[in-house]
């Protein structure tokens, strides 16, 4: 079958749970700074997943192959090809569909509940209030005609989908390793104190056993969406 492509902005924040839930092969490019950028033709995948970075998701100048992220990202969605979007992913989706971004909008960092607002095959198997990893500061308004499909207070739009496109601000795709690689990671806690990371790690020790085996039905959903099509 054709690959699924996966867009990465960054080399620790890769697909973890979501490669693992597919049962599908994976083709993974990263894009960011080419002022050329080319990806892949909707014609040689079976779908698209757009994961996080630290950078701005508007910030084109800085990082030129944000634009040829955003434009296939349109037209997968015009074309019903399975997306997903995690974080910095949901953003550039959300710009993709003509919604707004507020950088410094809503700082979220750390283990925390979510509520799902509505029915979604894929999010639906994580509850209707699980708890997940939040990593963000940035926020989008809900694009027009999508779903808003989990939200809290400080960041209305946590989840929504567009058709055939899942947009998700908060993780789902981290297991216990990848946590601890984030926690190692210069570029992801440089700015938060030793307490802050241990309170990070121990929530994560607490929700995860139960968050990986249901974030693993969600990817699996995506994945059959995949395999239907390629």
């Amino acid at each position: 079958m054709r690959p699924v492509l996966v867009v990465m902005h960054a080399p620790h924040e890769g697909p973890g749970l979501i490669a693992r839930g597919l049962d599908a092969p994976v083709r993974v490019r990263t894009v960011l700074d080419l002022e050329d950028a080319r990806l892949p033709g909707l014609d040689e995948v079976s779908g698209v997943v757009v994961m996080g970075g630290p950078m701005d998701a508007d910030d084109v100048p800085g990082h030129p192959g944000l634009a040829a992220e955003r434009a296939l990202l349109a037209s997968a969605v015009d074309a019903d090809v399975p997306v997903l979007g995690v974080c910095l992913g949901m953003q550039i989706l959300a710009l993709a569909l003509g919604s707004r971004l507020h950088l410094r909008a809503a700082t979220e960092i750390g283990f925390a509940p979510v509520d799902v607002v509505a029915e979604d095959l894929m999010l639906g198997t994580l509850g209707e209030r699980p708890t997940v990893l939040h990593w963000h500061s940035d926020t989008v308004d809900l694009p027009a005609g999508a779903t808003l499909l989990a939200s809290t207070a400080a960041t209305p739009v946590q989840a929504f989908r567009a058709g055939s496109a899942l947009g998700v601000q908060f993780h789902p795709e981290l297991d216990a390793g990848m946590l601890d690689l984030w926690l190692e990671t210069p570029d992801m806690v440089g700015d938060l104190s030793p307490e802050e990371i241990d309170e990070i790690r121990a929530a994560g020790a607490e929700h995860l056993p139960g968050l990986v085996p249901a974030a693993t039905k969600m990817f699996a959903a995506f994945g059959e969406l995949v395999r239907a099509r390629g």
